[in-house]
């Protein structure tokens, strides 16, 4: 990546030519909650796909930017990694951490009168 554009407090930390690539990392940025926006710069009125014409930006916060570019240069599970993680999980049997969740949505919703009655 060249030097990565600033744009009114925003910066650049990646860039494709793929919507899908860079809504991927958008989602991935918003999950760790850092906020990111993306700017396109594709001409609609030409099916270009390559070229300066194409680009799609993933910005930043400036002051978020070291720890997005960390976040997007972490070494990502591999497939067998995901898969026995997937495999481990046991939807009948959720961890306590998710039990505990639930109790306390439901009391929030008993507090707040939405609720159900059993």
């Amino acid at each position: 990546m060249n030097e990565p554009k600033h744009i009114d407090g925003w910066v650049e930390v990646f860039q494709s030519g793929i919507d899908y690539e860079a809504d991927l990392v958008r989602d991935r940025l918003d999950d760790s909650g850092i906020e990111a926006v993306i700017m396109r710069k594709k001409d609609r009125s030409f099916s270009l796909t390559q070229g300066s014409m194409s680009r799609i930006h993933v910005m930043v916060p400036e002051a978020r930017q070291e720890e997005a570019i960390s976040l997007l240069s972490a070494e990502v599970p591999s497939g067998e990694e995901l898969d026995r993680i997937a495999l481990a999980a046991d939807p009948e049997n959720p961890s306590k951490e998710v039990v505990r969740d639930q109790d306390e949505r439901a009391e929030a919703n008993a507090d707040n009168g939405t609720g159900e009655v059993k």
